[in-house]
């Protein structure tokens, strides 16, 4: 299930978030896209929890558009469907009302799922 990201959740965020390419390189960085997800009004940030949290999803909303901007799950539950899970909640939540796009760094991951092929999500 996807909930909404709460300051007590900030360390896994951290680490989920820290896989992906740009962050994952960069310390200030990531904590620069945690403080912009804590306090950016448009930037939204999701954790899918089953048992644990297994991925994070976080997303800007600019002009009627929603940019994914990153997409990580937990590498020892990846190719399960996890980050297809989270991409079909936001589009259930969010299709009606906005355009759903991605953002260049995670483009090729959406398009692969939402076209069913399988890609690891960073």
């Amino acid at each position: 299930m996807l909930i909404i990201y709460k300051k007590n959740f900030e360390k896994i965020a951290m680490g989920l978030l820290s896989f992906m390419p740009a962050e994952k390189k960069d310390v200030k960085l990531l904590q620069h896209t945690m403080k912009e997800y804590e306090t950016n009004s448009d930037w939204h940030l999701y954790l899918w929890k089953e048992e644990d949290i297994l991925g994070a999803i976080g997303l800007k909303i600019v002009d009627g558009e929603v940019i994914i901007q990153h997409i990580s799950v937990n590498p020892s539950h990846r190719n399960m469907g996890i980050g297809k899970k989270m991409l079909n909640e936001i589009k259930r939540q969010y299709e009606e009302n906005y355009t759903i796009s991605a953002a260049e760094l995670v483009k090729n991951y959406v398009e692969a799922c939402f076209n069913g092929k399988k890609q690891d999500a960073e």
